[in-house]
C-alpha cells in the first residue's frame, strides 16, 4: 500500500511521523515531581466523582424531571422520559467511532473531552426549560460516561504494585461522592420545581476539574511508550501487523461468536442467563420513582395529603432525599462484596450471592417505600439492589469471557451484548406501555413484577446449568469442556 504513495506523499509521512516522534520524546522527558502521583490520584478521584454523579444524577432526581418537563402527559410522565431513553440509544452508538481514537491521540486529551462533556450536558440541564435541551444534556451524558477514560488513565499511571489497590481506594471515594446528590437536595431543592439546582454544582466542579487536567496532567508514560513503540517501526513491520491483525479478526466477528456460544452449554446458558437478569431493567433505572410513589402513597393513606402529586411532592423534599444518603454506600458495599467472593470462592458463587442481594435488596426497599419505613434503612437496601444488579451482570459477562477460547473470546464477549438487549427490549417493551396506560404509581408493581420472576429464573439457572470458571488457564479454554 505504501509502495503505491508518491515520494513526495511518502517524505510528507515521514516528516509528520518525525514531528509526533518529537513531541512524545520531549514529553517523556519532562521530570516528574515526587507529588505528581498524589496529584494524580487527586484528580482522577474528582474526575470519577463527576463521572458517577452524571451517571446517578439523572436517576436520583428522575420523579422531579418526569413531573415537570413532561407534566403534558399527566400520570404517565416517568414512562414518556423512559421512552426517551430509549430514543437516546442510537446516539451511544457513536462511541464505536469515539473511543478507539484514544489510542491514537492519547489519555489525557479523552480524559480532559469527558470530563468537560459530561459536566457541560449537566449545566445545559440546569439551564433547560424545556425538554428539548434537557434531552441534549442527557444524550451528551450518555454519550461520554460510558467510555471511563479515567480507569484507562488510573490504571496507566500507578505502580504495578499499587495499581489494584489505587484503583480501589479510588473507586470507592468516586462511589461516595454520589452522597453529593442527596445533600445538594437537601440544601438547594426546597421546592420540587427547584430540581434543576441539583445539576449546577456538580456542572461547575467538573467544569474546572477538567480545565486543571488540561493545565497540570501529563500523558501517561504506558501511553507513549506504545505510541512510540509503533511509530518507530518500518513501513514493512506495520504491513505486516495489519496482515497478522487481519488474520486473527478473520477467526471471529459477532457472528462468530453468537454461532459458537450457542453451540455450546456453558456459554449458551450463560447467554440466556444474562437474558434474564435484565428483564426488570425499569427496576434498576427507576428505584427513585419507586420511592416517591411508594413513600407518596404511604402517606396518601395516613391521610396526610388529599392526591397523589401532593404526596410524592412532599416525601421528595423529605422521605426519599434521606433515603439517597445511603445509597451510595449500600451500592458500594454491594460491589466489594462481590470482588472479595469472586477472587476467593468464585465467579458462580459470587453471582448466585450477588443474585440474592438483588432481589432482597428489591423486595426491602420496595416494601420499605410502601410500608414507610426508615428511609435511611429503604436508601441502603436500595443502594444494595442496584449495586447487586449491576455486579450480577458483570459476573456474568466476566465468567462469558473466561468460558470462551482466545480466538473468539472478543467476539463471545460481544455478541453477549446483542442477547443481553434482547433482556432489555423485553423488560422496556413489556413495561412501558403497562406504566403508560397505568400511569406513575404503576412503575413499582410492574417493576416487581417483571424484575423477582426475572431473577428467581437467573438464580435457577445459575445453579443449574452454568459452571465455575474461577483457575482456568485461559489460554487453554476451548468451550467445549461442559458440553
Amino acid at each position: 500500500m505504501a509502495a503505491a504513495l508518491s515520494p513526495e506523499k511518502l517524505a510528507k509521512i515521514s516528516a509528520r511521523r518525525e514531528k509526533e516522534i518529537q513531541k512524545w520524546e520531549k514529553q517523556k522527558a519532562r521530570p516528574k515531581r515526587n507529588t505528581y502521583f498524589a496529584y494524580i490520584v487527586l484528580v482522577t478521584t474528582l474526575i470519577y466523582a463527576t463521572d458517577e454523579i452524571a451517571s446517578q444524577i439523572g436517576t436520583l432526581m428522575k420523579t422531579e424531571i418526569a413531573n415537570d418537563l413532561m407534566a403534558n402527559f399527566g400520570a404517565s410522565s416517568v414512562s414518556m422520559l423512559d421512552l426517551l431513553t430509549v430514543i437516546m440509544v442510537p446516539f451511544q452508538a457513536l462511541a464505536l467511532i469515539y473511543r478507539p481514537l484514544a489510542d491514537r491521540f492519547g489519555r489525557k486529551v479523552f480524559l480532559v473531552i469527558n470530563t468537560f462533556g459530561m459536566s457541560l450536558a449537566m449545566l445545559l440541564i440546569f439551564l433547560s426549560n424545556n425538554i428539548a435541551l434537557y434531552f441534549v444534556g442527557a444524550v451528551m451524558i450518555q454519550f461520554f460516561i460510558p467510555h471511563d477514560m479515567h480507569v484507562v488513565f488510573i490504571m496507566e499511571s500507578s505502580p504495578a504494585k499499587r495499581r489494584a489497590i489505587t484503583y480501589s481506594v479510588i473507586k470507592f471515594f468516586a462511589n461516595m461522592g454520589v452522597m453529593l446528590i442527596p445533600l445538594l437536595r437537601r440544601t438547594l431543592m426546597h421546592d420540587v420545581s427547584q430540581w434543576r439546582n441539583v445539576f449546577l454544582i456538580p456542572a461547575v466542579v467538573g467544569l474546572a476539574i477538567s480545565l486543571i487536567a488540561l493545565l497540570c496532567a501529563r500523558e501517561t508514560d504506558a501511553f507513549i511508550d506504545a505510541r512510540l513503540t509503533y511509530l518507530r517501526k518500518t513501513d514493512e513491520e506495520r504491513e505486516a501487523e495489519k496482515a497478522q491483525k487481519k488474520a486473527e479478526n478473520s477467526q471471529g466477528g459477532i457472528i462468530q461468536g453468537l454461532k459458537f456460544a450457542f453451540q455450546h452449554k456453558q456459554l449458551k446458558w450463560l447467554y440466556i442467563t444474562s437474558i434474564f437478569a435484565n428483564i426488570g431493567v425499569l427496576g434498576s433505572v427507576n428505584y427513585q420513582v419507586i420511592m416517591n410513589y411508594g413513600y407518596g402513597d404511604h402517606a396518601l393513606k395516613a391521610g396526610l395529603f388529599s392526591d397523589i402529586a401532593q404526596a410524592v411532592e412532599a416525601v421528595s423534599i423529605n422521605e426519599v432525599t434521606a433515603a439517597i444518603m445511603l445509597f451510595p454506600i449500600g451500592s458500594a458495599l454491594a460491589q466489594v462484596i462481590m470482588g472479595f467472593i469472586c477472587d476467593s470462592v468464585g465467579r458462580k458463587k459470587a453471582a448466585i450471592v450477588t443474585s440474592l442481594n438483588c432481589l432482597i435488596g428489591f423486595l426491602g426497599f420496595y416494601i420499605g417505600s410502601y410500608c414507610g419505613f426508615n428511609p435511611y434503612v429503604v436508601g441502603f437496601l436500595c443502594g444494595v439492589f442496584v449495586g447487586s444488579y449491576y455486579s450480577t451482570n458483570d459476573i456474568i459477562i466476566m465468567m462469558v469471557g473466561e468460558s470462551a477460547p482466545t480466538n473468539l473470546r472478543s467476539s463471545v464477549m460481544s455478541a453477549q451484548f446483542i442477547v443481553t438487549a434482547i433482556g432489555y427490549g423485553l423488560g422496556y417493551g413489556l413495561g412501558l406501555p403497562l406504566n403508560t396506560i397505568f400511569g406513575n404509581t404503576s412503575v413499582g408493581l410492574v417493576s416487581l413484577c417483571m424484575l423477582v420472576p426475572g431473577y428467581l429464573v437467573t438464580l435457577v439457572m445459575l445453579f443449574k446449568k452454568t459452571n465455575e470458571t474461577k483457575g482456568l488457564d485461559l489460554g487453554k479454554v476451548t468451550g467445549a469442556e461442559w458440553d
